[in-house]
């Protein structure tokens, strides 16, 4: 509660202004559009979010004055993998697949860093009381583990691999754990709350 809103907005100044802008192509090879065709925005978007959460944990960022201490970091991990594993699963209606790009690229980081870091406990699953939370063991591994995504999905971009681009987006941004996704639905009901905000920019 105390860090979410800073935390949130550096991090969408990371994605928009450090993330979507940085990344290079190999000589010779096409655009996305032409190499990772279907997948090039999900997997855009991805990136641009590791980008921002690699570097939000940066000490750099203290140093900076851009966030007042490592805690805010922390904070926007714990949302980020809260949102991208459960919360945002609740605009989906049962039976339904992933198919929005943004949705796929958080649902894909998180879930790959859940899977990945499982040896380690670095993302524990626990259940209380019928209710499903994911809990951060070890920021600095999940870190770690984010960085190697990084490399990965940019790896992909720059040598245009779209069946590796396509076997991370399907195996990890696409589907959706029936029993998870009832939870969610179940447990964000009761709060009458609209999945979706819109609002209008006033002009003064």
């Amino acid at each position: 509660k105390k860090y979410a809103g800073e935390s949130s907005k550096m991090h969408t100044a990371l994605h928009e202004v450090v993330g979507h802008a940085s990344g290079r192509l190999n000589k010779g090879v096409g655009t996305p559009k032409e190499t990772l065709k279907n997948y090039a925005s999900t997997l855009e978007e991805g990136r641009a979010d590791l980008v921002a959460l690699y570097y939000i944990m940066d000490p750099k960022m203290q140093e900076l004055g851009l966030l007042d201490t490592v805690e805010a970091a922390k904070a926007e991990y714990d949302s980020y993998i809260r949102n991208g594993l459960m919360l945002q699963l609740r605009r989906l209606n049962p039976g339904e697949v992933i198919e929005e790009d943004h949705m796929r690229n958080r649902q894909l980081v998180a879930g790959w860093a859940y899977e990945k870091g499982k040896a380690q406990n670095v993302i524990e699953k626990k259940v209380v009381d019928g209710k499903t939370y994911f809990v951060i063991n070890d920021y600095t591994k999940l870190r770690d583990l984010f960085g190697q995504l990084l490399r990965e999905i940019q790896r992909i971009k720059s040598e245009g691999d779209y069946e590796a681009g396509k076997t991370l987006v399907e195996k990890y941004g696409v589907q959706v754990d029936p029993e998870l996704h009832a939870e969610v639905l179940r447990r964000s009901e009761r709060l009458n709350i609209p999945p979706y905000a819109g609002f209008i920019q006033p002009e003064l």
